[in-house]
């Protein structure tokens, strides 16, 4: 017996309704960044490995899918976009001094342990606004994050927002060696406050320094949480990171935004080349982030163009299976199923041809005698059928709604004396 073959571990085909559902979504999405003035940009599945190389602070190498081209370079699959972004508009908008508003839609590679049961390929949306760095730059990208997941119905989400010099600071303030400083990154990234407080214990570090640590955690929530933060600020840096984050928000209001935001300052950035502000937005029904994003200043610094810059993506297959597990219901187009026979198929291709004319998608089937119409009923709702027209040999068509059961029959011969 032949054997059927099957995806490798972490991808998998998607099609019928939750493709439809998954491009329905994706032009919901891209309508709020258009509206925002975002023009779309494509950029290569594969890239040369050097642009996600370990110094831009992309994913961690030993996650990337690499292979050789016939000319023996080393390529990569990319795993997230926004380097890809940053090196094309490094180059194509080299002399370029206002700022340029970019979005995209493609997918990243990424190849998780097989233990952690997360797909290896996903789709991702995004936004990037390069070359301003300013308190209104950064509330458009949270604003329009938050316009984007109301436009695809969610109603019951948060956009954590951090900054990294907050975070930086405290871990400045401990006098510790690089490499103890990136074990503590590493266990707050995971929650894991009781190592940060062992490894500070067996340390010679200020006791104030040790409190900020033990609060850390408990600074989430709204505008109360950033006045709690300043006083146990380290450094300039840190107060002038909440004094940003206090502005955003205050556009943010304006914005009519504000209900959707909470502040974070535990928040450790996902990529390296984070610089500021840093935000996730949360929903339930999924284990992870639907949205990521921050500020990355220095990082066209690696491709060739100096220039601030700050953008965010959204993971499409994420945002699905939340909206799923909420029974939220995307409306994808209305689709209709004409089913005939041979003696009515001069007929149908005749109605199917006014539909589309009229800019209504029908699908056609053609029956035999003996089929009874149960078996294109449960075709249909099956695949998401809305409606469909059994045409009949006496020249009447039985009309069904498939989602509701109503039906009706049309006498055709009238409608044409």
């Amino acid at each position: 017996m032949e054997q059927k073959l099957h995806t490798p571990e972490g991808v998998r085909d998607i099609y019928n309704r939750e493709c439809e559902t998954k491009l329905t979504l994706q032009q919901k999405l891209s309508t709020v960044l258009h509206l925002y003035g975002y023009q779309d940009i494509q950029t290569p599945t594969f890239e040369y490995d050097d642009v996600f190389r370990k110094e831009i602070g992309s994913t961690s190498t030993k996650e990337l899918y690499r292979f050789f081209d016939r000319e023996g370079n080393i390529l990569a699959l990319r795993p997230d976009i926004t380097p890809s972004v940053a090196r094309a508009a490094a180059t194509l908008f080299e002399g370029e001094d206002l700022p340029i508003r970019l979005c995209y839609i493609g997918n990243t590679f990424i190849n998780h342990s097989s233990y952690q049961g997360r797909l290896k390929e996903n789709t991702q949306m995004g936004a990037e606004l390069i070359g301003l760095d300013s308190v209104e730059a950064d509330a458009e990208m949270i604003a329009m994050v938050v316009d984007g997941l109301k436009k695809t119905g969610l109603t019951e989400f948060q956009v954590n927002i951090g900054h990294i010099d907050f975070i930086q600071s405290l871990l400045e303030s401990t006098g510790l060696e690089e490499e103890e400083k990136e074990e503590i990154r590493e266990l707050i990234t995971n929650r894991n406050y009781f190592g940060v407080e062992e490894i500070l214990d067996n340390r010679s570090v200020k006791g104030s320094v040790k409190d900020a640590f033990r609060i850390l955690p408990e600074l989430v929530g709204g505008q109360e949480v950033l006045e709690r933060a300043a006083r146990i600020a380290p450094s300039a840096n840190a107060r002038l990171a909440l004094t940003r984050l206090q502005q955003i928000y205050r556009l943010l209001m304006i914005y009519k935004a504000e209900d959707h935001v909470t502040f974070d300052l535990s928040m450790m950035g996902s990529y390296g080349y984070y610089t500021g502000i840093i935000f996730r937005a949360y929903t339930y029904g999924t284990g992870d982030a639907v949205v990521r994003g921050g500020r990355y200043d220095h990082l066209l610094e690696k491709f060739g163009k100096s220039t601030p810059s700050i953008g965010f993506a959204i993971i499409v297959d994420e945002l699905m299976s939340a909206l799923s597990r909420q029974k939220i219901s995307v409306e994808t187009s209305h689709r209709n199923l004409l089913v005939y026979t041979e003696e009515t198929q001069r007929w149908a291709i005749f109605l199917a041809r006014d539909f589309r004319d009229k800019g209504k998608n029908i699908e056609m089937i053609k029956r035999d005698q003996e089929d009874r119409r149960e078996k294109y009923e449960k075709y249909g709702k099956r695949n998401g059928i809305i409606s469909m027209l059994y045409l009949r040999d006496d020249f009447k068509i039985e009309m069904v709604n498939l989602r509701t059961g109503e039906e009706k029959i049309i006498d055709a011969k009238k409608k044409r004396r």
